[in-house]
């Protein structure tokens, strides 16, 4: 936990998550869940979901500074697209600082889609928050040759 912690506060100093809220986080599962990379005995990246039926919302993916543009964060977001389907979701949902022009490339790489802006919405600092979207496929579509 110490080094998720100290990892968090580095990439998101203004609205980094206090020790109690991934301990809630982790206490919430199996609603809640979390994947951890690690590479020469450190974390260089964590995501996570939170699954509410058909729809997963991506609750934070993070990439360490040393492993960023290196593909870390693509395999994160694979993870929890796979984790959403398996838990029956048809579209992951996410939300992204606007002003994060790496992340919302990522997203959209990933296929997710813009559908909404949230004006000033991330405090200190009056940054848009931008709703992504990305539709899943179906039990059916997967079974398709």
């Amino acid at each position: 936990m110490p080094e998720l912690l100290a990892l968090d506060s580095m990439l998101f100093p203004s609205d980094a998550w206090p020790s109690a809220s991934w301990w809630a986080e982790l206490a919430a599962r199996p609603r809640r869940d979390y994947v951890l990379l690690h590479a020469d005995g450190r974390v260089i990246g964590y995501a996570g979901l939170d699954h509410t039926g058909s729809v997963s919302d991506i609750m934070t993916v993070a990439v360490a500074p040393e492993a960023q543009g290196r593909g870390v964060g693509r395999m994160l977001l694979q993870e929890l697209e796979t984790r959403s389907i398996a838990r029956g979701a048809t579209a992951m949902m996410l939300e992204v600082r606007a002003d994060n022009a790496a992340a919302i490339g990522l997203y959209e790489r990933a296929g997710f889609e813009l559908i909404r802006r949230r004006r000033r919405y991330y405090q200190p600092g009056d940054i848009d928050a931008l709703v992504m979207r990305k539709h899943l496929p179906t039990s059916t579509q997967r079974a398709q040759p």
